[in-house]
C-alpha cells in the first residue's frame, strides 16, 4: 500500500517545523513539489531548503509538476472556478502518486501553513480515493498557520477574553462587511484590499505579508490611519516580488478583554 503525508511546513520560517513534521520528513521517499511559475520560485526554494535542512539521509527524491492555476475569467462564478482548479489538480496528483512512487513507498506534500486552513490538498487526496481507482493511505500533519503566525509577530491574541474570532476572506469582507456576533476577525485571500470598505468603523488592523520570511513586512494601527498606508505598501511589495501574500487580524476598538 502506497502511504501519503500531508505536512504542514508553516508560514514561511523553517524554525516553524514541528518535531512531528520533522519526523514525517524523514519518513518520506518522495515530495511532490507543485510548481506555480517563476514569480513564486521562493516557495519552491523554501521546500528544497527544508528537506536539506531537516531530512537526516540522502535516500529521497524531489518530484517538480506545473501546477494547474485557476481560471479568471470575468463573469465566473469564484466557487465553480475553484472547484475545476481542484479537478484538474487532482489529474497531477493521481499521476504523481500513480507513476512516481511504488508499491509500499511513502510520498509527501509540503503545504505552506497548515493543510486544514484554506488548503484544498486533503480534500483532493479525499477525492481520489473516493473514485476508488488508486488506493493509498494519507496522514495529516498540522503546521503553524499564518494565521498564528501573523498574532505571534504582533504580540496580540486573536480573540477578546469569552468573545468569538472569526476567520473569513476578503471576498466575503467585501459581501458582507465585519462578521456578525464576533469582536475579532483574521481575513485570509484578499485580493483586492476588502479592509479599506471598513473605513469610518472603530477598528484596529494588525497587517501582515510574507510573514515568517525573509520579505516579511508588518503593519498595525487604527484602521482609518493606516489603511492607505497599508494599501500603498501592499502594492509595491507585489510589483517587487510578482506575488503576494498576506494575512491580517481586525479587532474592534473599545472591547475591553
Amino acid at each position: 500500500m502506497k502511504k501519503i503525508l500531508i505536512i504542514g511546513i508553516g508560514a514561511g520560517d523553517p524554525n516553524y517545523l514541528t518535531v512531528q513534521a520533522i519526523d514525517a520528513l524523514n519518513a518520506a521517499d518522495v515530495f511532490f513539489v507543485m510548481d506555480k511559475g517563476p514569480a513564486k520560485d521562493k516557495l519552491v526554494a523554501l521546500r528544497k531548503e527544508i528537506c536539506a535542512r531537516f531530512i537526516k539521509h540522502d535516500d529521497y527524491r524531489i518530484v517538480e509538476a506545473t501546477s494547474p492555476e485557476r481560471r479568471r475569467d470575468e463573469g465566473l462564478d469564484y466557487k465553480e472556478a475553484v472547484d475545476e482548479l481542484n479537478r484538474d489538480k487532482q489529474r497531477v496528483f493521481e499521476r504523481l502518486i500513480e507513476e512516481e512512487l511504488s508499491d509500499g513507498q511513502c510520498g509527501a506534500f509540503l503545504v505552506w501553513g497548515d493543510p486544514s486552513l484554506y488548503d484544498s490538498t486533503i480534500r483532493i487526496l479525499d477525492s481520489i480515493l473516493a473514485e476508488g481507482r488508486l488506493p493509498f493511505d494519507f496522514e495529516v500533519i498540522p503546521g503553524i498557520s499564518s494565521v498564528q503566525a501573523l498574532a505571534a509577530k504582533h504580540r496580540v491574541p486573536l480573540n477578546f477574553i469569552g468573545k468569538p474570532v472569526s476567520i473569513t476572506t476578503g471576498r466575503r469582507l467585501a459581501e458582507d462587511g465585519f462578521p456578525q456576533d464576533a469582536q475579532s476577525a483574521v481575513v485570509m485571500l484578499d485580493a483586492q484590499n476588502a479592509y479599506a470598505q471598513l473605513a469610518g468603523e472603530e477598528l484596529d488592523i494588525y497587517w501582515g505579508a510574507y510573514v515568517g520570511t525573509p520579505d516579511e513586512i508588518l503593519m498595525s494601527g487604527r484602521l482609518e490611519d493606516v489603511k492607505d498606508e497599508i494599501v500603498r505598501v501592499r502594492a509595491e511589495a507585489r510589483e517587487a516580488n510578482g506575488w503576494i501574500m498576506d494575512t491580517y487580524l481586525l479587532r474592534k476598538r473599545g472591547v475591553k478583554d
